[in-house]
This record gives structure tokens, sequence and C-alpha cells, in this order.
């Protein structure tokens, strides 16, 4: 069952707060769709300790190589990871520090699966 919301103390939006999130919803939306998709979300989770190779990446997500590739251009793309080469390497890291706060944040709003 899901967790009775009403029970978790939340502090009210600053004053104007939500204004500001109803004026940047298009914005807004595009950055949770970024982090909506599982793989995205999982790739920036394993990018919070630090930057990682493709290669390293698709080892961590047992995936191929396109596959994590596709998702890294998106991320890139919504501004959120930043790519550097190193020889034949590139190693991605968290560009935007909302996109890393957010990942911290849903880790620890969802510590306790079991109340999903």
């Amino acid at each position: 069952m899901f967790k009775d919301v009403n029970k978790v103390a939340t502090p009210a939006p600053g004053e104007g707060a939500l204004e500001t999130l109803i004026d940047r919803a298009e914005r807004v939306s595009k950055f949770l769709k970024a982090l909506g998709h599982d793989g995205r979300l999982t790739i920036l989770c394993h990018l919070i300790d630090g930057p990682k190779s493709v290669t390293e990446l698709e080892n961590l997500l047992s995936a191929r190589q396109a596959v994590v590739s596709q998702q890294l251009a998106r991320l890139r793309l919504e501004g959120l990871v930043a790519a550097r080469r190193d020889g034949n390497a590139i190693f991605y890291s968290i560009r935007d520090a909302k996109a890393r706060e957010a990942v911290i944040f849903l880790a620890n709003l969802f510590r306790e699966a079991a109340d999903i």
C-alpha cells in the first residue's frame, strides 16, 4: 500500500514558490521526463559518486553500448550530464546540481521500498 502522505511532515512551499513552479512548468516537466526513465535515473545514480566511462556504465547497467549511449545522449541534451574525452574513453559526470539533488532526494524518499 501507499504511505499515508498526510503523516509525513513537509514544509509549506515558500511564498511564491508554487507560482514560480507554474511559470516554469514546461521546463520542470522536461527535467522530470529526463529523470523519469529507469535507465537514465540509474545512470544518474551511478554518476553520483563521480565520473564514469561509457564502458563502466555498460558494465554497471548490464546493457549494450548503444543503449547506454542513447540514454547518455538524452541526459546530455537536457544538460544534466557533461562528457569529457580521455584518449579513446568518454567519461560522463553530473553537470546539473538540480539533477544531483533530485537523485539524492529520490533515494531518500524511496529508501523504504516496501512502503511503495
